[in-house]
């Protein structure tokens, strides 16, 4: 019967052991980094939706009315500047010229003879004047003609490339109607909406005579192979999307861009005494973002921020932590607001260079 105490003291030694054993993990488990926020000097990508558009970009429209005798071009072909491109049947055309001609020679003998008899005071000054004015006038409808019958061949204005194709061989044209689209792609304007606030910084953070140089995520995700430039902002903002217009332009040497497509401006604004802090250190809550802070008792606070510019793996916080807070950096999702724990201070800097922070 002695043996049966023995055993029980035995069997209690192994569940204290145990139990102290088991209070250490859980000890080590609830163990949790800290940081503070860093300051630094850096800068971040933001993107604006864009509408690509050519440098120069026209409708082809026929000046005359009549039959499309010639299409000498086709859709997507590069055309150069004065090449023929269409001809519409010219000759009515012609003999309307032909005729002004026959008229205005007519009117010339008539005034060199009218002259002739004006040197010797046959006729009056005054007919002399009235002959001159009538070959004037017959003058003036040998040109007009000319103008007509050079219509009937369209000619490209510029170098560039065609559209599709309105109108096909044969077609009876009216006079203004369309036949294609010319678009200039040696340079392009690239178009994109910035909000008001964003304007405002971007004024007051750029001199006059300084160019803002941006890039551009094509559709298929690649970036462009060229810088462009932020030339131009339009004089007034978009009432109802509270949007001003910005344009940049791009060289397109190899042609890749074309009018209408459209991409995001990458547009790298810089950020001077920034207050950083993880990502995952923060959550939200009814859409508004916290963190949770760790005061000298190591006790948890839930602390609302507001954050600004998004940066890879990074927020800058605009209002709600000091520099020398300490923020919880691991776990937030293990702690409740006024819990105690067990804190260890990461050095904020190593933070930083884990996360693969890009500083100027």
């Amino acid at each position: 019967m002695k043996k049966i105490p023995i055993l029980i003291g035995f069997l209690a030694v192994l569940c204290s052991i145990g139990c102290n054993s088991h209070k250490e993990e859980k000890h080590e488990e609830e163990t949790f980094q800290v940081t503070t926020p860093v300051r630094i000097d850096t800068s971040f990508t933001k993107e604006y939706v864009c509408q690509i558009h050519s440098i120069r970009h026209i409708e082809l429209r026929a000046m005359e009315k009549g039959y499309l005798k010639n299409i000498k071009v086709d859709e997507g072909q590069h055309v150069e500047k004065g090449q023929l491109m269409f001809q519409i049947m010219p000759n009515i055309y012609q003999a309307e010229l032909q005729k002004a001609k026959a008229e205005s020679e007519a009117a010339k003998i008539e005034f060199e003879n009218t002259k002739l008899l004006a040197d010797s005071d046959v006729v009056s000054p005054n007919e002399l004047a009235l002959s001159k004015a009538n070959y004037d006038k017959a003058q003036a409808e040998v040109n007009l003609a000319q103008t007509h019958l050079g219509f009937t061949d369209v000619r490209a204005p510029f170098s560039g490339i065609m559209d599709h194709l309105e109108v096909r061989e044969g077609s009876m044209l009216e006079e203004g109607e369309l036949l294609t689209s010319l678009s200039d792609n040696s340079k392009m304007w690239v178009y994109f909406n910035v909000p008001e606030a964003e304007y405002l910084d971007y004024m007051m953070n750029t001199r006059n005579d300084q160019q803002q140089n941006v890039n551009l995520l094509l559709a298929n995700n690649k970036k462009f192979d060229q810088d462009g430039v932020v030339e131009t902002i339009e004089g007034e903002f978009n009432n109802e999307t509270g949007n001003i217009a910005f344009r940049a332009t791009f060289p397109n040497p190899k042609g890749i861009l074309r009018h209408g497509e459209t991409g995001n401006i990458l547009m790298t604004i810089p950020l001077k005494n920034a207050m950083l802090i993880p990502q995952k250190a923060t959550f939200e809550v009814l859409d508004k973002r916290y963190v949770f802070t760790v005061d000298k008792e190591n006790v948890v606070h839930q602390t609302e921020i507001k954050t600004g510019a998004e940066l890879p793996h990074l927020f800058v916080v605009e209002s709600g932590l000091k520099e020398n807070d300490r923020v919880l950096l691991e776990g937030i999702r293990m702690v409740k607001n006024n819990q105690e724990i067990h804190a260890e201070m990461e050095d904020p800097n190593e933070v930083l260079a884990n996360l693969d922070l890009y500083t100027e």
